[in-house]
């Protein structure tokens, strides 16, 4: 398991509702695909110290995960990816592109997924860690723009968590597809925890200057992976200050 390094701020400034964070008001564009999970986190009553909120998937040794394949494993049809590799991720993949949600960079593979692309919704991941984390940024990212409500029916695990960040979700605007990034994007992540059914994964942000980590965590079912909120609806940890990249996993810098 890879150690996380991870930093409070001294002022708590990413411990406030979102509208009030210093990156917010730089980074807009870029954020409310997360900051809107971050808002919703802090309105739901987000961990104090940073590094609480999302709970971590139980730790445990996966048993062999069936073989892939169209409709196997519960997959839709035409979903199949290879998911051999279950060791914790030291790299990201080697087929690493990035794709446009809106203007925003996303990391996507097409060994790893999210290999098919309906409007808002991507999906198809490996039901391994480095999938894991693939399907973490690819269905969070979704969530500031239109067609957010189709990545929540078709992506989002069924329950009263998923009841209750829409309901909080539903009272902000969505973002233009044409706005994007000032000033930030993904630098790294942290597979926390790992079972071929439950997974945590801590993403690491660079805002103006700043390191930012939040985790989110995903549970297979219906084949692929789903974005797990907590019972309270939040789908992130509070944003938390990082001293450094040290520890997470470095993802390729987005051709320009």
């Amino acid at each position: 398991m890879v150690r996380m390094n991870r930093g409070r701020g001294e002022s708590g400034e990413w411990e406030k509702p979102f509208w009030q964070q210093r990156g917010w008001i730089l980074s807009a564009g870029f954020l409310l695909s997360l900051a809107a999970l971050g808002g919703v986190a802090a309105l739901a009553g987000g961990g104090e110290d940073g590094s609480r909120g999302t709970e971590a998937a139980p730790a445990g040794t996966p048993s062999a995960p069936p073989a892939a394949g169209g409709g196997s494993d519960g997959r839709p049809e035409g979903c199949s990816t290879d998911d051999s590799d279950q060791d914790t991720p030291t790299e990201p993949p080697k087929d690493l592109k990035w794709k446009s949600v809106g203007s925003s960079r996303v990391p996507t593979s097409s060994s790893v997924g999210p290999t098919s692309f309906e409007g808002r919704v991507w999906s198809c991941y490996a039901r391994t860690p480095m999938g894991a984390a693939m399907a973490v940024h690819g269905i969070s990212s979704q969530m500031s723009y239109p067609g957010w409500r189709d990545v929540v029916e078709k992506q989002f695990v069924p329950g009263d968590g998923t009841d209750a960040f829409v309901e909080k979700r539903s009272k902000l605007k969505d973002t233009p597809l044409t706005e994007g990034p000032d000033k930030g994007n993904y630098v790294g992540f942290s597979v926390l925890s790992y079972s071929e059914n439950q997974a945590a994964v801590m993403m690491l942000m660079e805002i103006d200057g700043d390191h930012l980590s939040t985790s989110l965590s995903v549970k297979w079912e219906a084949g692929d992976w789903k974005l797990l909120p907590q019972s309270n609806g939040s789908i992130t940890s509070a944003f938390s200050r990082a001293s450094g990249t040290n520890g997470f996993v470095l993802w390729e810098t987005p051709d320009e």
